[in-house]
């Protein structure tokens, strides 16, 4: 049996899960528990037997709108066959009944698109069910009667009862099956479109499909992408591959190549994706996916843009389009090869077993602006058998290194490619826009217990919805003592730090308003000192074992010799965005004096203004920063290492290479490897301040294998 438009014979399909109903079907993620269906001849007008068929659910309990508007118990549905089993006897039944017919072919007719696209095929997905031909072309019964008649109501106001009593076809109350009065009414609306019936002709010509497979491909900058044709997935996990979120949004049309996986600043995947689609109604059916699991993970689904889309996933590389012009590929991402690697070794390492497309022009290395190797490559492989070959081999050795190797997507090669080829290899900060330095307000850090932490915080919540929870207590609160702490995606924790005016204050407000309501979470209030707060919004933890440090304050960063290094005042990376780079420079205590009153004084004369900071120094902040809070009301501390004098001199000392004069700090590195070049060392530590230009910073060691890195400005510690 196939389904080949124009059909000889159309089968009514209706049905129903054990959650919502109507327009909701399917977006809860409920199971089916119950076909009905039955088989019309558009030519000759016959009709097949009416169906009924209920499905035993892994889950039987049923939501009590369902089970008061079907009328279905859990002790019914106990005693029904299972989805794959029912498909059987579905398949046996239709085919029966086309025989009586003298019909070979047929094609699905249904109210609306949710029974096919969010019920049947998402549940066949995750139950590894494979479906017949028949379930991949169906039409779509509002779209048919509304181009029958015009005059009725849009098709997103479409209901069989509004379409039944357009034709004039009554409400059987003597009926109560639950889905045999919605087939023989759609069977009705169906005959009502043939010529002799009071409704104009028409004919079903034109089904609406399914598609198989996800299709690869590239996808080009210079490309239009309909805004109302992208979604955001977020939470997804951190190994899922384009074909595992084709499969999350199974029954829907994704458009070619339209699975983009994003990556954070170190070009590892963030557990998010931008998924395409072919049209907007495709789209809007994903966003009903909202909060459906992958595995046991939920994954949230938002609106994007086609601007967000080509941001990831287009690309101008004439190389990577002819990479990717090979359509239908399996793409595998080998990471941490050795830089001398060459497609002979990649070939050889892979093996027969899991032959590349193309040989070499199947292997795609990643490489610098200056054409220096990345250590990372992409593989093409005709089938997905050979691809799971490749993968088995994931940590072997390759020369002295283990090989990582994992699914990749054409939007993955494109933004690895443009992140390599365009991003210089030592980012400056950008122009501050701001002459004028506002007063930095720091954060007292002391053991008295003057602080409370909420913890559990809807992730909503903003600073009205916190004074608002405090109550009364909101006066206590100490000049921008409101803390919004962030998690390393910047976005809310859950957690907020206040400072209150005394201990005391602090402890009534977390004996008052410990596991409050707030929207509809409890959230709990307990009392801290401001040093915990501190350690906390630095990145550290806070937990019932006591004080995690931050990685900032982790002694493992240098030697012991210089464990009792000293902490010198703190400046906000907020404000520190606004300073020149000459600001950032070391200087003296009493030259920080000076600074500091001079900039304190300045502000003071200067009439108020708001702050503005550039975007692009704020991010470089937040990508090296664990936790950090909200910058309009409490910006974090970061302090600056200087580095005892006794150490400087002795590094002097054992050096040829004149050292600098002022003070920095200094870092030792062990273990380098004999090669390690001047642009590794730099490389290795990107986005902290020093002096680019400046390479007498670095400090050969009568040991080659070792070297002392000297920064011309004070270490920023993040």
């Amino acid at each position: 049996m196939t389904a080949s438009p124009p059909s000889e014979a159309l089968v009514v399909l209706f049905g129903a899960t054990a959650g919502a109903l109507g327009a909701k079907l399917g977006s809860d993620e409920r199971e089916l528990i119950l076909l009905v269906w039955q088989v019309v001849d558009l030519h000759s007008k016959k009709v097949g037997t009416l169906h009924k068929c209920l499905v035993k659910a892994d889950n039987l309990e049923l939501a009590d709108p369902c089970q008061e508007v079907t009328g279905l118990t859990p002790e019914g549905l106990s005693k029904a066959e299972p989805l794959d089993r029912v498909l059987l006897q579905f398949s046996q039944l239709v085919s029966n009944d086309l025989k009586t017919l003298g019909k070979s072919s047929y094609t699905f007719c249904t109210d609306g698109q949710l029974l096919i696209r969010q019920v049947i095929h998402p549940e066949a997905s995750k139950k590894n069910l494979l479906l017949s031909d028949c379930f991949y072309s169906f039409y779509d019964l509002r779209k048919e009667f509304h181009e029958s008649c015009p005059n009725s109501a849009p098709v997103k106001d479409q209901t069989i009862q509004s379409m039944a009593e357009y034709i004039g076809y009554g409400i059987d109350e003597t009926e109560e099956d639950f889905g045999v009065w919605q087939v023989k009414a759609m069977v009705a609306i169906i005959f009502s479109m043939f010529p002799g019936s009071c409704v104009a002709n028409h004919l079903f010509t034109a089904p609406e499909t399914v598609k198989y497979n996800y299709e690869t491909g590239p996808c080009s900058k210079s490309e239009t992408v309909d805004r109302e044709t992208v979604i955001r997935a977020r939470g997804l996990p951190w190994q899922s591959s384009d074909q595992d979120i084709a499969r999350f949004f199974k029954g829907l049309n994704i458009a070619k190549g339209g699975v983009a996986l994003c990556l954070n600043a170190q070009g590892r995947r963030n557990g998010e994706a931008l998924v395409r689609f072919v049209n907007s109604e495709q789209r809007d059916l994903a966003l009903e996916r909202h909060k459906h699991h992958m595995g046991s993970r939920y994954i949230e689904v938002y609106k994007a843009t086609g601007e967000e889309f080509l941001k990831i996933a287009g690309g101008t590389s004439n190389e990577v389009a002819q990479f990717l012009s090979k359509e239908n590929q399996v793409i595998i991402r080998m990471r941490g090869l050795p830089f001398t690697a060459t497609p002979e070794d990649v070939l050889g390492f892979l093996g027969p077993e899991c032959p590349v497309t193309g040989e070499k022009e199947g292997l795609l290395f990643v490489k610098y602006p200056d054409g220096r190797p990345t250590g990372d490559a992409f593989v093409l492989f005709a089938c997905e058998e050979f691809a799971q070959n490749a993968l088995k081999k994931h940590k072997e050795i390759l020369g002295k290194r283990y090989i990582e190797l994992f699914r990749s997507t054409a939007a993955e090669v494109q933004q690895v490619l443009n992140r390599y080829m365009s991003t210089p290899l030592i980012p400056t900060l950008p122009t501050p826009i701001i002459p004028v330095i506002p007063p930095p307000y720091t954060i007292a850090a002391g053991s008295a217990r003057d602080c409370v932490r909420l913890r559990g915080l809807p992730y909503t919540a903003g600073i009205d919805d916190i004074l608002e929870f405090m109550g009364d207590a909101t006066g206590d609160i100490k000049p921008h003592g409101v803390h919004m702490v962030l998690n390393q995606q910047g976005r809310l924790s859950g957690d907020a730090f206040i400072q209150m005016k005394s201990s005391d204050r602090a402890y009534l407000v977390a004996q008052k308003c410990h596991k409050k309501m707030m929207k509809d979470r409890y959230v709990e209030v307990f009392q801290c000192s401001g040093e915990e707060m501190n350690f906390v919004l630095m990145g550290g933890t806070l937990n019932r074992s006591g004080l995690s440090p931050p990685p900032c304050k982790l002694p493992c960063l240098s030697p012991p010799g210089y464990a009792a290094f000293q902490t010198a005042a703190a400046v906000i990376p907020a404000d520190a965005t606004l300073y020149q780079s000459q600001a950032l420079l070391p200087q003296t205590r009493t030259q920080q004096a000076s600074a500091a009153a001079a900039a304190a004084a300045a502000a003071a004369v200067a009439s108020p203004a708001v702050a503005y900071y550039p975007t692009q120094a704020a991010q470089l902040y937040m990508n090296y920063t664990a936790y950090y809070p909200s910058p309009p009301v409490s910006p974090t501390t970061v302090g600056y290492i200087a580095a005892p004098q006794a150490a400087v001199a002795a590094a002097a000392s054992a050096s040829h290479t004149p050292m600098l004069t002022q003070p920095g700090a200094l870092v030792r590195m062990q273990g380098l490897p004999y090669n390690a070049g001047m642009k590794e060392i730099l490389s290795f530590f990107q986005g902290y301040q020093y002096v680019p230009d400046d390479y007498n910073g670095l400090i050969q060691l009568n040991d080659q294998a070792r070297s002392v890195l000297q920064a011309p400005k004070d270490w920023v510690c993040l």
